[in-house]
């Protein structure tokens, strides 16, 4: 059986975490949500996340300190930036930053769903074939013995 993918959804914006939220559960994902990156960081500490949906302007911290953040805690987590703030400098930083993707408020929903299903099978497919190349390493050392 295949584990639910876990995204966290981070925005101070309580009525679009509720949107994104359901948008994103209707998928089958297991959704965890945070209003400051503070919370986020805290989460991120004991808690793997697949994918994270990262807001440039919260109210403690710069989005994209948020993701240099998340990129130490949980490097192999996919993130998403959102804003409502859209400028070609944000934009840059986010993708210099790892960023895998940037939207603008408001979100296509279905832009949206697509980019996290990409995302999510990008990852999939990176860590099968990490799985398959220890695989094939333990089965050759095995041999060897």
């Amino acid at each position: 059986m295949l584990k639910k993918k876990r995204i966290l959804i981070v925005d101070d914006d309580k009525s679009l975490l509720e949107s994104l939220t359901k948008i994103l559960q209707v998928e089958g994902y297991d959704i965890d949500t945070a209003e400051t990156g503070r919370e986020a960081i805290e989460k991120s500490k004991t808690q793997f996340y697949n994918l994270a949906l990262l807001d440039i302007k919260l109210p403690d911290i710069d989005g994209t300190e948020l993701l240099k953040l998340i990129n130490d805690h949980i490097p192999r987590t996919s993130k998403i930036i959102i804003t409502g703030y859209p400028s070609t400098e944000n934009a840059i930083k986010s993708l210099n930053l790892e960023a895998d993707a940037y939207f603008t408020k408001p979100i296509d929903p279905e832009k949206l769903v697509e980019t996290v299903r990409k995302k999510l099978k990008k990852q999939e497919e990176e860590d099968n074939m990490t799985e398959e190349k220890v695989g094939k390493w333990i089965e050759t050392r095995a041999q060897k013995l």
